[in-house]
């Protein structure tokens, strides 16, 4: 069976990731980071099969992904997503996508999205 989850060969890149987090990520890890999200461990940059995703949470299956302007800046950067997107929902994993202005203009309601989300698993 291949491997899925954290591939060796993506270290150096998810590394890579972590240094230069955009600040809306750096915010946000700073509320799932220590289990401070209903309890649950996230993890920072993980890679499933070839992509990495913002944060994982192995035990609800639940994949965040903080989404910032490149995300939306043509119809091929959508078509990535949307396809990336399939691919990891396909393995039973909950996708949440979550836009950087929302978590500079309202982290509570982000937050409080997150934890609905955590409840409805």
């Amino acid at each position: 069976m291949t491997k899925l989850y954290n591939i060796p060969s993506m270290t150096k890149r998810r590394k890579m990731l972590r240094r230069s987090s955009p600040p809306a990520e750096i915010i946000l890890w700073q509320y799932l980071k220590r289990k401070q999200l209903g309890g649950y461990k996230f993890r920072r940059q993980y890679s499933i099969g070839g992509y990495v995703v913002d944060f994982y949470c192995p035990r609800l299956r639940l994949v965040i992904e903080v989404d910032g302007p490149s995300h939306f800046i043509n119809n091929e950067a959508v078509k990535n997503d949307q396809e990336r997107q399939a691919f990891i929902e396909s393995f039973n994993i909950k996708f949440v996508r979550i836009s950087n202005n929302d978590i500079y203009n309202n982290l509570e309601g982000v937050i409080n999205k997150l934890l609905s989300v955590i409840q409805e698993k």
